[in-house]
């Protein structure tokens, strides 16, 4: 049994995208996971970066935000939001993102919820990113619906490549970078045109997703003993 937090980001609660969001919920406390579920919208989660965030602060001078996260942490006076969402993000064993492409990207919301909840001296810091972060151990996967249709991404698609593209920004920059075994992405793709029926077909192969992440493929990340202690690539060993 996994303990999952569930993060999902659409505006619109009967949208398709919303649809899968919900899916994802009933198909793992089917399978009687542990799930936390967060609904960012209903949640009115504020995605914005404030110096308020921290009403004790540790430089009252000059926000570095990043260190006053610690601050926070070490002092146990984050805001109230973001203690909710860390609290989750660190009792669980995987983090399931459920979210529309926006410009070949998040949601402002998703990328604000990262900002704000992916915390400096908790999940990263220093040399602890990659194999080395403090979400080690965890896996975390996402679920991303858009417009496009498949054939328009890959490395003769007219958008070019899309996971390790666009989206390399969050696979690896972010969730592989604080220490997460990151999973293949699943797409729903060409939602706003597709019919009823197609519909059907893709929630049906995302559950089928869902019940299989412990077998799906992972996402290659840097591998640190490849690095020196500044980060910089060690000369590769040529085998005769």
């Amino acid at each position: 049994m996994a303990r999952v937090h569930l993060v999902h980001a659409h505006p619109e609660p009967q949208s398709f995208c919303s649809a899968m969001a919900r899916e994802a919920e009933r198909v793992l406390k089917s399978r009687n996971h542990d799930l936390s579920f967060s609904d960012l919208y209903a949640l009115d989660f504020d995605p914005v970066v404030r110096a308020s965030d921290f009403p004790e602060r540790g430089n009252s001078d000059y926000l570095v935000y990043a260190l006053e996260q610690r601050h926070a942490l070490e002092h146990d006076a984050l805001a109230p939001d973001v203690r909710r969402e860390v609290e989750a993000l660190l009792a669980s064993d995987t983090l399931m993102l459920v979210f529309p492409l926006y410009w070949f990207s998040v949601p402002a919301l998703i990328k604000g919820w990262i900002d704000r909840c992916f915390l400096s001296g908790a999940m990263y810091g220093g040399k602890r990113i990659y194999g080395r972060g403090g979400m080690t151990g965890k896996r975390a996967v996402i679920g991303v619906s858009l417009g496009g249709r498949e054939h328009m991404f890959g490395a003769q698609g007219i958008h070019g490549e899309l996971a390790s593209g666009m989206l390399r920004h969050l696979l690896q920059g972010t969730l592989g970078y604080v220490g997460y075994d990151v999973i293949e992405p699943f797409f729903a793709w060409h939602v706003p045109y597709c019919s009823d029926a197609e519909r059907a077909d893709t929630l049906a192969r995302w559950c089928e997703f869902i019940d299989s992440l412990e077998t799906q493929p992972r996402i290659a990340m840097p591998r640190l003993e490849n690095y020196d202690d500044v980060f910089r690539a060690l000369p590769r060993t040529v085998s005769s």
